[in-house]
């Protein structure tokens, strides 16, 4: 059996829809449940819905052999594995964003706001910059608006929430997408079904941008 990880909401829903058009055909994702694995019809295929940030951790661990995750968790949690696919859906941008006016290079210690703790910490350790980190889960835009930090990092898709409160992307960081990633160990056990469904999957969406 082949144990897929897939990140609970959007990201699952759009993931389904691609295995389907591989064949993989699951009833058991679309009918309500608090079961914790769920199984596909055919019974080769099985899943687990866990939160986003905890994806590669199942994958690294070999709990599932593959997993549906955003690039900007993967560049967070830095996990052994094999990253085999951009998936193309979901995507976005890992941005720094601020007031597009002030002056940040006087500031000795500066102050950024996120959820990307280890992102951002080495992208200014290249930088040498002295930072200082403020984890925030939520509404990290608030940050550079009542004063908390003086920049944040994070995701933006449309890019409204910062216009709407006057701020602006400084500098794109990454480009972020859904990937497809593979425990290293099942995909030497259990090529003769992991590579196949690679290759369709890859097909599909070579088929969706034409």
């Amino acid at each position: 059996m082949i144990t897929i990880a897939l990140a609970k909401g959007r990201l699952a829903d759009k993931a389904v829809e691609l295995l389907e058009q591989c064949g993989i055909v699951a009833d058991e994702l679309k009918t309500p449940s608090r079961k914790l694995v769920l199984k596909d019809n055919s019974g080769v295929f099985s899943f687990i819905l866990v939160k986003p940030t905890d994806v590669p951790t199942y994958v690294e661990y070999g709990v599932a052999d593959i997993g549906v995750c955003g690039k900007d968790t993967l560049l967070e949690e830095g996990r052994n594995i094999y990253e085999l696919l951009d998936l193309q859906f979901a995507k976005c941008r890992l941005c720094l964003a601020g007031y597009k006016d002030k002056d940040l290079s006087d500031i000795d210690t500066l102050r950024v706001a996120t959820k990307y703790e280890n992102v951002t910490r080495e992208y200014f350790y290249k930088k040498q910059r002295n930072i200082e980190i403020i984890k925030l889960s939520g509404s990290i835009e608030l940050g550079p608006v009542i004063g908390l930090s003086d920049i944040i990092l994070d995701i933006v898709e449309s890019g409204k929430t910062l216009a709407e409160n006057d701020l602006s992307v400084l500098e794109v960081i990454a480009e972020i997408s859904a990937r497809l990633i593979v425990n290293k160990v099942s995909l030497k056990t259990k090529a003769d079904i992991i590579r196949p469904l690679v290759a369709c999957l890859k097909e599909v969406i070579v088929r969706s941008n034409d």
